[in-house]
């Protein structure tokens, strides 16, 4: 059975629209540099939004991912898969419409993941 979206009004937002901003402001509370939301849903059916954020260092990404991870969790809400987030370089959490790349500096400058998804008014930088 195939997968169908329902659009919804921009005042009412998305579920993973608010699944994302939720993600953002948790990865912003523990100092991720650079967060950006990129919605994806009109170039992928994988998911609706990449969340993209960085860390200065591998264990600063590795707190990040396991902070997430967790804060998701007292909100009943469980990655479905998890990638490289022991490693520190480049931590990647599956939340289904949602998937979170977090990256150290250099593998964030090497990959830069926002130039293959961008069109312009589809990335939205976080703000507090």
């Amino acid at each position: 059975m195939k997968k169908t979206k329902e659009k919804k009004t921009a005042a009412a937002g998305r579920p993973s629209e608010n699944l994302a901003k939720e993600i953002c402001a948790i990865l912003s509370s523990k100092k991720a540099e650079d967060i950006v939301m990129i919605d994806v849903e009109e170039k992928t059916t994988l998911c609706d939004y990449f969340v993209i954020a960085s860390g200065h260092s591998a264990t600063q990404v590795k707190s990040l991912c396991d902070n997430l991870e967790e804060k998701m969790s007292e909100k009943g809400v469980e990655p479905r898969r998890t990638e490289g987030t022991k490693e520190g370089r480049w931590g990647v959490l599956d939340y289904g419409d949602v998937i979170v790349h977090v990256f150290n500096d250099e593998s964030r400058l090497f990959y830069h993941l926002e130039r293959l998804w961008e069109e312009g008014s589809n990335i939205t930088p976080y703000k507090d």
